[in-house]
């Protein structure tokens, strides 16, 4: 029997259904056209990309930013690039929003405009898939192999 999920492994599913909830609406159906792009920046990413999801020049930026292989889509792979750059981005921003009292504390994140309260970890200073990573069965996966460096 498999044990409840954790906060993370739900943020991760969240990440994955998200992708694809917006991947099946055009062709091909595992990836985002433009349009998906857009859609996805202004209804999901709204808070962490409050400056540029008003911009569609800035948002066509970075889909092409995110599309190594040049192909006017993003895989599951290109995107969530954006998902890693963005956590970074939110944690940085927490640092800086710290309230600055001892222990290693964190503020407001991207899109919590800057309300709230720090906390602490006290250390001193329509598609598809069969079960994932641990989701037991024997379901199937498909892979996209490219790297690229900025």
């Amino acid at each position: 029997m498999a044990r409840e999920q954790s906060q993370l492994e739900r943020a991760i599913e969240t990440v994955i259904n998200t992708f694809h909830q917006y991947s099946v609406r055009l062709e091909p159906r595992d990836t985002l056209s433009q349009k998906e792009f857009k859609q996805l920046v202004k209804k999901d990413l709204q808070n962490f990309l409050q400056k540029e999801k008003k911009n569609d020049k800035v948002i066509n930026h970075i889909m092409e930013d995110l599309d190594t292989n040049t192909d006017k889509q993003l895989s599951f792979e290109e995107f969530i690039v954006l998902m890693a750059r963005l956590t970074e981005a939110s944690h940085e921003e927490m640092h800086k929003n710290a309230p600055g009292d001892e222990g290693h504390s964190h503020g407001p994140g991207l899109g919590e405009g800057g309300h709230g309260h720090g906390h602490s970890h006290g250390h001193g200073h329509g598609h598809s898939h069969g079960p994932g990573l641990g989701e037991g069965g024997h379901g199937h996966g498909h892979s996209h192999g490219h790297g690229h460096g900025h």
